[in-house]
């Protein structure tokens, strides 16, 4: 099974290359890597040269001006010719090595399947070995979209052929496009998903959809706009609980440990659900 993995470069030669040696080292080999660079004006074009060989072929690269990060994703999955394609962001890396593996296997063994998704983590840029933030997506339930819930973006692939069904990433958003889209394909197109128990990708902070106040009112903005074209209720209301959600999610990853920390949040997500449950039963 051959997976078409899309990063997408800006003036990202300080952290390219821990992301070109995390996709080098992955143990599932039948790997297509394609790199979309909007012109980059530092040394990223230099990272790509010194490591373009050592992928043998499997690797090919543009560098062409775009319309933003949603128009270069969007070139990438356009030159896919893979079974699945998957996004890893220029500042992000794969957690293990055996990361595609463990996606293939899932696709191989399940032929209806179309999507699949795992966790992440974030860190902070200059400590790159210490958790400062623990995504996981283990919680994550369809209806629960309807809150602002999504799986983790950097570890969700998708079978090629849904690209053709339900379009591309939406190039006029700012900020959510991913949210959008995932909400256009996995709720209102009620793909098949399966959540895989995996560590997929380590995040740096310092991204646009971690970027302070500003970003969040655009991701509300934007989430509104999205639920809206894809005539689907909701309100600012039931957007607002997921901050409660993640503030105690902040909270908890500081005071004790990973695992005892996903069991108390899946209780909060279920209540979450039986909310939405309640709500929908008064509509």
């Amino acid at each position: 099974m051959t997976i078409s993995l899309i990063t997408v470069t800006y003036n990202s030669g300080n952290t390219l290359f821990s992301t070109l040696q995390s996709v080098f080292s992955q143990t599932h080999l039948d790997i297509e890597y394609i790199i979309v660079d909007g012109v980059s004006k530092d040394h990223t074009i230099d990272v790509l040269k010194e490591y373009e060989p050592k992928f043998n072929g499997r690797l090919r690269w543009i560098s062409e001006p775009d319309k933003g990060l949603y128009d270069a994703m969007n070139k990438g999955i356009r030159m896919a010719t893979g079974d699945v394609v998957g996004i890893l962001n220029s500042d992000d890396f794969f957690t293990g090595k055996d990361v595609l593996a463990q996606v293939a296997r899932a696709f191989e063994t399940d032929d209806r399947l179309a999507a699949v998704y795992g966790d992440v983590h974030f860190v902070h840029p200059d400590k790159l070995d210490k958790c400062i933030r623990y995504y996981s997506s283990k919680v994550f339930k369809r209806k629960l979209m309807r809150f602002g819930f999504m799986p983790a973006h950097p570890s969700f692939y998708l079978r090629r052929k849904y690209f053709g069904k339900f379009g591309c990433y939406k190039t006029d958003y700012r900020i959510a496009a991913d949210f959008e889209f995932l909400l256009r394909v996995i709720y209102k197109g009620n793909i098949s998903i399966k959540y895989l128990p995996i560590d997929m990708v380590t995040m740096r902070t310092g991204g646009v959809s971690t970027s302070g106040v500003v970003s969040h009112k655009w991701i509300m903005k934007e989430h509104l706009r999205a639920f809206r074209e894809n005539g689907i209720y909701t309100n600012v209301f039931l957007l607002g609980i997921r901050y409660i959600y993640k503030v105690g999610e902040l909270l908890l990853h500081k005071s004790i440990s990973i695992p005892q920390t996903i069991p108390f949040i899946e209780g909060i997500a279920n209540q979450i659900s039986n909310l939405d449950s309640a709500i929908r039963a008064t509509l």
